[in-house]
């Protein structure tokens, strides 16, 4: 009787032994094998409820915040991090959602969409601009006229700049572009099959508290500047994306074009956000990868 306990006992030893070392195994081999980054959410802006509600409608795991006049949808598409930001119309209202939500959320990038208006007459409505570069269009300085002279739009083509290296030039005159980053161009590129509304092309997108109809004015800044489109925000969101040193781009859809008479169609805000979550997704699935 002895005899057999003792075997017993041997027997649990043994099997409590390769159990532990089985569990070993096993945690050495998942510690092993790749992991996906835990990565910091990525931002997508739109001024308006037609160029965001559609985004904010397709998170999971939802909460609201509101800091301000500004709103933010915190959530997961395709279970990565995405914050929708609200930042309504113009340049200091998109600077100031900019910066709020640099500080708050350490994004790990910042994607400025929307509507805009057509400046090449080559582009129609639905057609899509990646921001190869954004600009400031309404930032210039007026050529000098006495009293009684006259204003002439045409002739203020002196552009300022409003972030120069040298801060200590009083008058810095140069057009400022923002270079989109390759990283997020990229994902840009690999989305474009999934769009089938309209072309997807690089340009320059061109923002000011402005609404331009004059054709001479418009052509005056495709031709000086260099501008596919025009809206109101991103420019500004690329300054401060900038100085925080956020990877950001800008993307804008055609909702109108006066040059060749596309009018407007309110579809393409959703049509545009539809787009964004597939470079969103693109995005962040490359940087989860690990090497």
């Amino acid at each position: 009787m002895l005899f057999k306990r003792i075997m017993a006992i041997t027997s649990v030893c043994s099997a409590l032994f390769l159990g532990g070392c089985n569990d070993d195994n096993n945690q050495s081999s998942s510690s092993s094998s790749p992991q996906p980054k835990q990565l910091q959410p990525i931002i997508i802006q739109g001024a308006l409820p037609v160029e965001s509600e559609s985004m904010a409608a397709k998170l999971d795991n939802v909460s609201i915040e509101t800091i301000g006049g500004w709103k933010f949808w915190k959530g997961t598409y395709k279970s990565y991090p995405v914050i929708i930001s609200k930042t309504r119309m113009g340049m200091s209202n998109s600077a100031a959602a900019t910066a709020i939500a640099i500080q708050r959320y350490r994004p790990i990038a910042i994607i400025n969409q929307g509507t805009s208006g057509g400046h090449d007459p080559v582009l129609h409505v639905f057609d899509i601009v990646l921001g190869k570069y954004t600009t400031n269009i309404g930032a210039f300085r007026t050529p000098k006229q006495p009293v009684g002279g006259g204003s002439d739009s045409l002739t203020w083509n002196e552009a300022f700049d409003v972030l120069p290296d040298d801060e200590s030039d009083p008058e810095p005159i140069a057009i400022r572009k923002f270079e989109g980053d390759n990283d997020l161009l990229l994902a840009a590129y690999n989305a474009k099959v999934n769009y089938t509304k309209g072309q997807v092309v690089e340009g320059t997108i061109g923002s000011a508290d402005v609404w331009n109809n004059e054709l001479d004015r418009i052509n005056f800044f495709h031709t000086r500047y260099g501008t596919s489109v025009e809206e109101m925000e991103a420019a500004s969101v690329a300054q401060i994306a900038q100085q925080f040193n956020v990877p950001f781009l800008g993307i804008r859809i055609l909702s109108n074009n006066i040059t060749n008479n596309g009018a407007y169609d309110p579809a393409t805000g959703e049509a545009c956000q539809d787009y964004v979550l597939d470079v969103v997704e693109q995005y962040m699935k490359a940087k989860s990868q690990t090497n």
